[in-house]
């Protein structure tokens, strides 16, 4: 065998145990617990045979604490690039094999070299997370590490798409990564988030409290919003970052991809002319007019457990990707509060930053009140839906069904918040308040006056409907234009998409800046 030869051999031999992490035992350990090694991961994720993997055979550089005798090639994560459904995506995916998937100084520099590939080249960035955290043999080069990740984070918000998948644990310091991204994907019961694990939480608080209950999925796709989905698994998870990214471009300088639509534009839904109810108080299902009206029926639903009195998500009208904003009537009457307020407003900026039009359903009796909604600060979150609305310089189409009183009138993307094309059904009430309220303050003089009772009903009824006549419906909003036409239900996808299509072309600046300040 020549020279030659042999290094080719020694090449292909370290490149193939390389490829095995730390070992075929600690990969079935890994298996063991339910969860994939990162290369089968990206193996799901990107297209077959697409993968490009840099820096395979990078090895940390640690003489701590005997470090200098645990060595492997490629560090404990895999980086690179590769396509998905043919588009170019750079990713890493940490290996929990080698040293727990922990952070090292060399680790950070492999992911900082594809952050700044995915910037230069504006191709999304993806990120799947399974480590322990922070190496701590290392000390502070990689407190420095996670701080040059986070760093490029910053940098590349609203630049290029970024997602993480959470597929096992990402604790301390690790959590910001994510909390930066875009979209985070998490695995019911094998990952999890948290600052501080259940240990120094019963030392600090005294607080008896599992991973599952501290930062697993369900708390962070339930309770606290951290997280946009919980998959049952880890296939799933990796078919919703794949279909999550279908609705996107892949910078802020594109449109996102137009798909071919055999839906029919001129498609319409007779049982929208009967899905409101008669009485104002009743309730019903924002996802039936959403399902009626979109490509297919089908919708991608950001944060479905969390803060359901909105739904937000993707769909397609016409081919064309689109972010469905809508108050949920279900869910506490669709009203606006701090966590629908967060949860709208974070998803319609990430739609503007990425060119993605708008289109807004509303049927919201306003904000919620009480002391815990002032006291946890509503006016401060309820500015931020209001501020994204009026910033967004994308297409935005508002569709109102039914009520749109007060303040969440204005918040949910009306003309005033230069909002494009604003229709409304027939059904719709915009006012500052409901007849009933209004009543109350505008003729509380005489109803103190009343003391017979069925008097005061008889008066309290004629001035609800006189009131009602005036306001409680759409023709008054729009003889001054702020609705631009009145349109029958059953017609709602063609009008919509009609609107989308004359916008399509839509160019439009806000001042020069050098960042605006919103209101956090």
């Amino acid at each position: 065998m020549s020279i030659q030869h042999d290094k080719i051999r020694k090449l292909v031999q370290r490149r193939e145990n390389a490829r095995k992490g730390g070992g075929e035992e600690r990969i079935a350990a890994q298996h063991a617990k339910g969860k994939m090694t990162a290369r089968e991961r990206l193996d799901l994720l990107l297209d077959e045979g697409s993968f490009e993997e840099f820096d395979i055979f990078v090895q940390h550089r640690c003489t701590n604490f005997g470090m200098e005798n645990v060595r492997f090639d490629g560090d404990g994560v895999v980086t690179g690039m590769g396509t998905i459904d043919g588009r170019l995506v750079y990713v890493y995916a940490q290996d929990f094999t080698v040293s727990g998937g922990s952070m090292s100084g060399t680790m950070a520099q492999k992911i900082c070299k594809v952050q700044d590939m995915a910037i230069r080249n504006g191709a999304p960035f993806i990120a799947l997370n399974d480590s322990g955290g922070a190496r701590i043999q290392e000390g502070i080069c990689s407190l420095a590490g996670y701080g040059e990740i986070f760093e490029r984070n910053i940098l590349a918000s609203g630049v290029i798409p970024q997602i993480s998948g959470i597929f096992g644990p990402c604790a301390g310091g690790a959590v910001y990564s994510p909390a930066l991204t875009d979209f985070t994907v998490m695995v019911k019961d094998t990952s999890y988030m948290f600052l501080t694990g259940p240990g120094v939480v019963k030392t600090v608080t005294g607080e008896v409290v599992t991973q599952e209950e501290l930062g697993g999925a369900g708390v962070h796709a339930g309770k606290s919003g951290v997280a946009h989905f919980a998959a049952g698994s880890e296939q799933e998870a990796i078919q919703t970052i794949r279909a999550l990214l279908s609705f996107l471009p892949s910078n802020n300088r594109e449109q996102a991809p137009l798909l071919t639509c055999t839906d029919p534009v001129s498609r319409t839904d007779d049982s929208l002319n009967d899905i409101i109810p008669d009485s104002s108080q009743k309730a019903y299902d924002m996802y039936d007019v959403i399902g009626s009206i979109v490509d297919d029926g089908k919708f991608l639903e950001i944060h479905r457990k969390w803060a359901k009195n909105i739904i937000v998500g993707f769909a397609r009208m016409n081919g064309r990707s689109v972010g469905i904003v809508a108050n949920q009537p279900k869910v506490l009457a669709g009203v606006l509060d701090i966590n629908a307020s967060r949860k709208a407003a974070r998803f319609v900026r990430f739609c503007d930053a990425f060119n993605i039009p708008l289109v807004t359903l509303v049927d919201v009796p306003g904000f919620l009140c009480g002391t815990g909604q002032e006291y946890g600060g509503i006016i401060s979150h309820g500015a931020k839906l209001l501020y994204a609305y009026g910033e967004a310089t994308v297409p935005k189409v508002t569709v109102t069904l039914r009520k749109a009183y007060g303040g969440a009138h204005i918040t949910m993307s009306c003309k005033q918040l230069r909002g494009d094309i604003n229709y409304a059904w027939p059904s719709a009430n915009i006012a500052v308040m409901g007849a009933e309220g209004a009543v109350e303050v505008l003729y509380s003089k005489d109803l103190k006056l009343m003391s017979d009772k069925k008097q005061k009903e008889e008066y309290i009824s004629e001035k609800k409907q006189e009131y009602k006549e005036l306001f409680c419906n759409p023709y008054n909003a729009a003889s001054y234009g702020y609705i631009d036409d009145i349109i029958e239900p059953r017609n709602t996808r063609f009008r919509v998409i009609r609107a989308l299509e004359q916008l399509a072309e839509k160019k439009q600046e806000n001042p020069w800046k050098k960042h605006d300040n919103l209101p956090l």
